[in-house]
């Protein structure tokens, strides 16, 4: 179990996070917020790269600072940006990582391959990195997380720069590994997170607003939701009366899908909320009531 016991982290004046309190048990969690909502620097304190102003961060009863090599043996981590040496191939870049993290030649060069495989770099498990597309690169990054057989695994935007298959693996891959391990995965992309997390956590404000299960975020905008249709010419009038979670142009109208908690009328059809509703509406109008 690893716990966030009320933490706060200030710099100077500048508050990046303030009372922050989390339980975390093996499964998915999705640290959902915008850029710049203090997502990194709660990763960054589980990692123990910056500590805590206020309160303390314990695994299994204890603090995280005090256990040190220990706590950080359990770990896997794939920051936003991972250094990397574009000349190596990836099989030399985690023999090189491997040494790092106290892990036996003889160990590494077996798991190695199992790692590439795991997510497709197989066949260029022995090509120099330099000519590697994004997707590419951050498939070793997700690989490299992976090598100590982490029991808590921390992952900042890992699906930047994949495309829609990689994603897709991804999220498998994530799926099979959460049975036996706590894994926190920092995103603002919805997709990631909604067919997969356990629980959704969003910040807002320097804190934790929600930390639920997606049925029950959802919930929170049940019977809230409408789409309807109307004429360009009435598409400003429209965005000033209703909080507009999305729109789109269809047969020569705009179709408004919308929060209202006033009587629909006969053109509304009430639709039910997704997490993308949630995350637009708290992010774009204001906390839920």
């Amino acid at each position: 179990m690893l716990i966030v016991d009320h933490v706060s982290k200030y710099y100077g004046n500048f508050i990046a996070l303030e009372n922050v309190h989390l339980q975390f048990d093996n499964g998915i969690y999705g640290l959902l917020a915008p850029n710049g909502a203090g997502k990194t620097t709660l990763m960054k304190m589980l990692v123990t790269l910056i500590f805590p102003t206020k309160g303390e961060i314990r695994y299994n009863g204890e603090n995280i600072i005090h256990l040190g090599s220990k706590y950080r043996e359990l770990l896997g981590y794939l920051p936003q940006q991972f250094g990397y040496y574009k000349h190596y191939t990836p099989a030399k870049y985690l023999l090189y990582l491997s040494a790092l993290k106290g892990i036996s030649k003889h160990e590494a060069k077996e798991k190695i391959p199992e790692l590439l495989k795991l997510v497709g770099l197989e066949d260029v498990m022995h090509k120099k990195m330099r000519k590697f597309s994004g997707g590419m690169i951050q498939r070793v990054g997700i690989a490299q997380a992976l090598l100590n057989d982490p029991k808590i695994l921390i992952l900042d935007e890992p699906t930047a720069g994949l495309d829609p298959t990689e994603r897709a693996r991804f999220r498998k891959l994530l799926t099979q590994l959460a049975n036996d391990r706590i894994i926190i995965l920092s995103t603002h992309i919805v997709s990631d997170v909604e067919s997969i997390a356990n629980e959704i956590i969003m910040i807002k404000d320097k804190t934790i607003l929600y930390k639920k299960p997606i049925r029950e975020l959802c919930q929170l905008l049940s019977g809230r939701i409408y789409e309807t249709a109307a004429d360009f010419q009435d598409a400003e009038i429209f965005r000033k009366r209703f909080a507009t979670i999305s729109e789109k142009q269809e047969n020569g109208q705009m179709i408004f899908r919308f929060v209202s908690d006033e009587q629909p009328n006969e053109n509304w059809k009430s639709v039910e909320p997704t997490l993308e509703d949630v995350f637009l509406h708290v992010y774009g109008e204001g906390a839920l009531a």
